[in-house]
Formats: C-alpha cells, sequence, structure tokens
C-alpha cells in the first residue's frame, strides 16, 4: 500500500457540517455583552447620583450657614440702628440744653434775672422729664 493510502484521503472523511451559533445564541450573547455594558453603566451613573447628592446636601448646609450669618449681620445692623437713633436723640437733647445754659448765661450777663430764672426752671424740667424717661 502507498503511503497515501494509509491516510485517508480528504475526500473520504465524513462532512461534518460546522453549526455557527445560531441567531437565538447570537442575539443572547450580544445582549449578555450589552447588559454587561449597561450594568457598568448604570454603577457609575449611580455613583455620579451618588456624589451629585453629597454635594447638593454640602451646598444647601453652606446656604445655611451663610443665611444664619445674613440674619445675625442684619440683626445686628438693626441694633446699630437703634443705638445710633439713641445716640442721636441724646446729641439733640445735649444741644438743647447747652442752648438753653447759653441763653441763661446770656441773661444774667445782661442782668435779666427773670429771663434767667425763667430759663433756669424751663432747664430744670428738661432734665427731670429725662430722668423719669430713663427710669
Amino acid at each position: 500500500m502507498n503511503t497515501l493510502s494509509k491516510h485517508k484521503s480528504p475526500l473520504s472523511v465524513p462532512f461534518v457540517k460546522f453549526k455557527p451559533h445560531s441567531r437565538i445564541s447570537l442575539k443572547n450573547h450580544h445582549r449578555s455583552g450589552k447588559s454587561k455594558n449597561l450594568g457598568r453603566h448604570m454603577k457609575r451613573l449611580r455613583s455620579e447620583m451618588e456624589e451629585i447628592s453629597k454635594e447638593q446636601g454640602k451646598i444647601k448646609e453652606g446656604q445655611r450657614q451663610v443665611r444664619e450669618k445674613f440674619e445675625a449681620v442684619e440683626m445686628e445692623c438693626e441694633q446699630l440702628r437703634k443705638e445710633t437713633n439713641m445716640i442721636m436723640q441724646q446729641s439733640m437733647s445735649t444741644q438743647f440744653r447747652l442752648a438753653l445754659m447759653f441763653q441763661i448765661l446770656k441773661a444774667r450777663e445782661n442782668q435779666d434775672f427773670n429771663q434767667a430764672a425763667q430759663l433756669t426752671a424751663a432747664l430744670r424740667e428738661l432734665i427731670a422729664r429725662e430722668n423719669q424717661q430713663k427710669a
């Protein structure tokens, strides 16, 4: 026998039909790849959403702190307005008393003792009213 006869000829080998993956299994395989990608994408989105949520919480906390500071500044500003008004009233009162004292001195200088007595009485009444308002 010939050496070729020991080996079977390629034509004598029975033909085995190669069956590629069926369409359904290819679709499933393709889907499983897509679902892996989708799963990764969803996981990344969840992670990003969690980070965004944390950042929003920090922003809200910052806004709350700014609001509290602003309210504190507004309260302090209102207190300063009240104090300024009180100082202005005291200043006006002091100016009025000084004007009365100056008129009393002028009246005494001019030997107008009746006028000086009336102005002194007015000054005493003014000081008494101011003392009552303070109490």
